[in-house]
């Protein structure tokens, strides 16, 4: 009699069946995890992913700041008077055309919105990336008096932007604000498409 004969061919095929199985199992529960870790994090898909905001509560002549993409991202309803002071400043502006700026081709306009009456801009000094300040306030004395008719000014080295982000010639930051990608649709804005 040989060795083979008693081996139960049924019962050796339902282990091998049973082991193959586990294995796979196991091989899934290693390769899991390591896929996952080739998918960006909850924070780095929040970082690009479009940013909704209801402006129906803003004030006219009042900003808020939204962040995208971890920039303050400024949002000011300007006053009719605001829009018009626009063309007061462009002799005094380094690039009133907003030739060498970054934005949307759909904000190459003297406002340099989609509505003349919501700047959204980001709130990033061209020359070394400070937070400039809201400073809407027409005629202020420590920002050029009667030359000033509302805008946004660097306390880091003093450049001065208008109220559609241009900046004002003769100050350290080179360019415009810069305009990110938006839409609006009646009250909703929404920062990172277009």
């Amino acid at each position: 009699m040989s060795h083979a004969e008693g081996v139960n061919v049924k019962r050796r095929r339902v282990l091998i069946a049973s082991t193959a199985a586990v294995g796979a199992v196991g091989v899934g529960a290693i390769a899991t995890p390591f896929v996952r870790s080739w998918y960006p994090s909850a924070k780095a898909e929040a970082a690009g992913a479009a940013v909704v905001q209801d402006i129906s509560g803003i004030e006219n002549g009042q900003m808020i700041t939204v962040k995208y993409r971890g920039k303050p991202i400024f949002v000011v309803k300007r006053t009719d008077e605001m829009v018009a002071n626009l063309s007061k400043v462009t002799p005094k502006l380094s690039d009133p055309e907003s030739a060498k700026s970054v934005q949307p081709e759909y904000c190459k306009n003297e406002t340099r919105s989609i509505k003349p009456e919501i700047l959204v801009v980001e709130g990033v000094c061209t020359h070394l990336g400070c937070a400039p300040t809201f400073r809407p306030e027409v005629g202020a004395a420590d920002l050029g008096g009667a030359d000033w008719f509302g805008g946004f000014f660097c306390p880091c080295h003093g450049s001065l932007y208008d109220l559609s982000g241009r900046v004002y010639s003769g100050v350290p930051a080179p360019n415009n604000l810069s305009i990110p990608e938006y839409k609006i649709e009646d009250t909703i804005l929404t920062v990172g498409e277009s």
